[in-house]
Protein backbone atom coordinates (compact mmCIF):
# COMPACT_ATOMS: atom_id res chain seq x y z
CA UNK A 1 0.00 0.00 0.00
CA UNK A 2 1.42 3.31 -1.03
CA UNK A 3 0.51 6.32 0.61
CA UNK A 4 -0.04 9.63 -1.11
CA UNK A 5 2.31 12.18 0.07
CA UNK A 6 0.62 15.63 0.75
CA UNK A 7 1.89 18.53 -1.27
CA UNK A 8 3.22 21.50 0.57
CA UNK A 9 3.75 23.91 -1.99
CA UNK A 10 -0.24 23.31 -3.22
CA UNK A 11 -3.29 24.70 -0.95
CA UNK A 12 -5.48 21.75 -0.08
CA UNK A 13 -8.61 21.30 -1.42
CA UNK A 14 -11.47 22.93 -0.32
CA UNK A 15 -13.23 20.20 2.01
CA UNK A 16 -17.02 19.69 2.17
CA UNK A 17 -18.77 21.10 5.16
CA UNK A 18 -22.20 20.33 6.81
CA UNK A 19 -22.77 24.07 7.39
CA UNK A 20 -24.22 26.14 5.35
CA UNK A 21 -21.92 29.07 3.37
CA UNK A 22 -22.51 32.15 3.19
CA UNK A 23 -21.53 35.40 1.89
CA UNK A 24 -20.94 37.76 5.25
CA UNK A 25 -20.75 40.90 3.28
CA UNK A 26 -24.14 40.09 1.96
CA UNK A 27 -25.39 39.59 5.33
CA UNK A 28 -24.16 42.43 6.36
CA UNK A 29 -25.34 44.63 3.37
CA UNK A 30 -28.89 43.17 4.09
CA UNK A 31 -28.88 43.40 8.17
CA UNK A 32 -28.20 47.47 7.23
CA UNK A 33 -30.65 47.37 4.22
CA UNK A 34 -33.37 46.19 7.67
CA UNK A 35 -32.00 48.44 10.00
CA UNK A 36 -32.63 51.10 7.67
CA UNK A 37 -36.18 50.28 7.29
CA UNK A 38 -36.60 49.95 10.90
CA UNK A 39 -35.41 53.55 11.43
CA UNK A 40 -37.75 54.89 9.08
CA UNK A 41 -41.48 56.48 10.04
CA UNK A 42 -43.02 53.89 7.24
CA UNK A 43 -41.68 51.22 9.56
CA UNK A 44 -43.67 52.87 12.52
CA UNK A 45 -46.76 53.44 10.41
CA UNK A 46 -46.76 49.82 8.96
CA UNK A 47 -45.98 48.39 12.69
CA UNK A 48 -48.78 50.98 14.27
CA UNK A 49 -51.31 49.23 11.01
CA UNK A 50 -50.70 45.46 11.77
CA UNK A 51 -51.28 45.99 15.85
CA UNK A 52 -54.04 48.26 15.22
CA UNK A 53 -55.23 45.47 12.79
CA UNK A 54 -54.45 42.23 14.84
CA UNK A 55 -56.36 44.06 17.79
CA UNK A 56 -59.46 44.99 15.76
CA UNK A 57 -59.52 41.54 14.28
CA UNK A 58 -59.11 39.30 17.98
CA UNK A 59 -62.10 42.04 18.94
CA UNK A 60 -64.87 42.12 16.94
CA UNK A 61 -64.12 38.75 14.55
CA UNK A 62 -66.50 36.10 15.31
CA UNK A 63 -65.28 34.16 17.98
CA UNK A 64 -64.40 31.07 15.39
CA UNK A 65 -61.98 33.06 13.20
CA UNK A 66 -60.34 34.60 16.36
CA UNK A 67 -56.96 33.67 16.73
CA UNK A 68 -55.66 35.57 19.74
CA UNK A 69 -57.85 36.30 22.79
CA UNK A 70 -57.83 39.55 24.79
CA UNK A 71 -54.19 39.61 26.54
CA UNK A 72 -53.03 39.04 23.46
CA UNK A 73 -50.33 36.74 24.43
CA UNK A 74 -49.22 36.03 20.72
CA UNK A 75 -49.40 39.43 19.45
CA UNK A 76 -47.16 39.48 22.53
CA UNK A 77 -44.74 36.82 21.42
CA UNK A 78 -44.44 38.31 17.84
CA UNK A 79 -43.74 41.83 18.98
CA UNK A 80 -40.74 40.21 20.78
CA UNK A 81 -39.53 38.04 18.64
CA UNK A 82 -39.38 40.93 15.76
CA UNK A 83 -37.50 42.66 18.61
CA UNK A 84 -35.01 39.94 19.21
CA UNK A 85 -34.06 39.96 15.48
CA UNK A 86 -34.42 43.75 15.31
CA UNK A 87 -31.75 44.47 17.43
CA UNK A 88 -28.82 42.52 16.61
CA UNK A 89 -29.49 43.23 12.78
CA UNK A 90 -29.31 46.94 14.16
CA UNK A 91 -25.98 46.30 16.07
CA UNK A 92 -24.61 44.49 13.27
CA UNK A 93 -25.64 47.37 10.86
CA UNK A 94 -23.87 49.84 13.72
CA UNK A 95 -20.55 47.80 13.81
CA UNK A 96 -20.26 47.77 10.24
CA UNK A 97 -20.63 51.77 10.21
CA UNK A 98 -18.60 52.07 12.65
CA UNK A 99 -15.70 49.96 10.67
CA UNK A 100 -16.13 52.23 8.10
CA UNK A 101 -16.24 55.69 9.97
CA UNK A 102 -12.89 54.46 11.46
CA UNK A 103 -11.48 53.73 8.09
CA UNK A 104 -12.34 56.47 6.76
CA UNK A 105 -11.40 58.68 9.89
CA UNK A 106 -7.80 56.93 8.96
CA UNK A 107 -7.86 58.13 5.85
CA UNK A 108 -8.82 61.71 6.78
CA UNK A 109 -6.00 61.79 9.33
CA UNK A 110 -3.21 60.59 6.97
CA UNK A 111 -4.48 63.77 4.30
CA UNK A 112 -4.13 65.62 7.38
CA UNK A 113 -0.27 65.14 7.81
CA UNK A 114 0.25 64.63 3.79
CA UNK A 115 -1.28 68.81 3.54
CA UNK A 116 0.94 69.68 6.68
CA UNK A 117 3.92 67.99 5.60
CA UNK A 118 3.06 70.03 2.04
CA UNK A 119 1.97 73.19 4.31
CA UNK A 120 5.76 72.92 5.93
CA UNK A 121 7.91 72.27 3.12
CA UNK A 122 5.97 75.09 0.91
CA UNK A 123 6.76 77.52 3.86
CA UNK A 124 10.59 76.24 4.60
CA UNK A 125 10.75 76.91 0.25
CA UNK A 126 8.85 80.88 0.95
CA UNK A 127 11.85 81.45 3.99
CA UNK A 128 14.24 80.42 1.83
CA UNK A 129 13.04 82.60 -1.00
CA UNK A 130 12.92 85.52 1.24
CA UNK A 131 16.63 84.80 2.01
CA UNK A 132 17.56 84.78 -1.40
CA UNK A 133 15.69 87.59 -2.32
CA UNK A 134 17.50 89.75 0.61
CA UNK A 135 20.75 89.49 -1.02
CA UNK A 136 19.72 90.72 -4.33
CA UNK A 137 20.31 93.93 -5.75
CA UNK A 138 16.62 95.65 -6.29
CA UNK A 139 15.84 98.41 -8.71
CA UNK A 140 15.87 100.87 -6.00
CA UNK A 141 19.16 99.94 -4.21
CA UNK A 142 20.93 100.07 -7.56
CA UNK A 143 19.10 103.68 -8.19
CA UNK A 144 20.52 104.80 -4.63
CA UNK A 145 24.08 103.15 -5.39
CA UNK A 146 24.09 105.65 -8.65
CA UNK A 147 22.90 108.35 -6.79
CA UNK A 148 25.59 107.89 -4.30
CA UNK A 149 28.61 107.37 -6.97
CA UNK A 150 27.31 110.58 -8.80
CA UNK A 151 27.90 112.57 -5.59
CA UNK A 152 31.12 110.78 -4.60
CA UNK A 153 32.19 111.36 -8.43
CA UNK A 154 31.15 115.34 -8.46
CA UNK A 155 32.59 115.83 -4.93
CA UNK A 156 35.85 114.77 -6.73
CA UNK A 157 35.52 116.39 -9.53
CA UNK A 158 36.33 113.48 -11.76
CA UNK A 159 34.14 114.97 -14.74
CA UNK A 160 34.68 118.02 -16.10
CA UNK A 161 32.39 121.01 -15.16
CA UNK A 162 30.34 121.97 -18.77
CA UNK A 163 32.02 125.31 -18.58
CA UNK A 164 35.50 123.34 -18.99
CA UNK A 165 33.82 121.11 -21.97
CA UNK A 166 33.33 124.59 -23.77
CA UNK A 167 36.51 125.95 -23.88
CA UNK A 168 37.80 122.93 -25.68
Amino acid sequence: MSRSRTRLDQPRAPRRSLLPEYDPEAFGRLSERVARFLGTGRFIVYMTLVIVVWVLWNIFAPGSLRFDRYPFIFLTLMLSLQASYAAPLILLAQNRQDDRDRVNLEQDRKQNERSIADTEYLTREIAALRMGLGEVATRDWIRSEFQDLIKEMDERRLFPSESDEGDR
